[in-house]
């Protein structure tokens, strides 16, 4: 897999998607469909416009200031193994990693996708859990309803332990 289906081109300069200053990944393609979503033309699997990956790289490596990347949708989820491929190449850059998905980190460990598990692997913090309406917050930090986790993946794949950062 070369190519990845975008919402958006990249977002630069982004401050309200993880900490520090970031690129911001907007995958295309949903299967939760969240009431109240921020990014609702996110979610057909036809819509968006496909992109090289290697492309995409050489964008993100020309990059100056920013401290990590941040993959949103859409569902990044529903093309782990392209985001892996970036992924991988931000963390050889040393770029902070941070994913929004709807599915929570139960769902996706259970599932045993190769891909998802390798993706998971490159993420330092997984903001999980689908976006709920009722429980919309704007004094949440990085999420959007309460029932989302900020999850540090790394100590919790080695601890066998959920571990949230906020």
């Amino acid at each position: 897999m070369d190519k990845i289906r975008l919402a958006a081109p990249l977002q630069s300069d982004s401050i309200v998607d993880g900490p520090g200053l970031r690129l911001v990944v907007w995958t295309q393609g949903c299967p939760h469909h969240c009431a109240g979503c921020h990014n609702p033309k996110s979610h057909s699997y036809e819509d968006g416009e496909e992109k090289d990956i290697a492309a995409l790289c050489n964008e993100i490596k020309s990059l100056d200031y920013h401290t990590g990347i941040t993959f949103s949708g859409g569902e990044p989820m529903e093309q782990a193994e392209a985001c892996l491929k970036i992924a991988q190449f931000c963390k050889e850059m040393g770029l902070n990693i941070w994913c929004y998905t709807g599915y929570t980190f139960e769902q996706l460990t259970q599932a045993k996708d190769d891909a998802t598990m390798k993706f998971l692997g490159c993420i330092d913090v997984l903001v999980d859990g689908k976006f709920k309406q009722e429980l919309k917050s704007l004094e949440l930090k990085f999420k959007g309803s309460s029932n989302q986790r900020c999850i540090d993946v790394q100590k919790t794949l080695n601890q066998h332990e959920i571990t949230l950062i906020y």
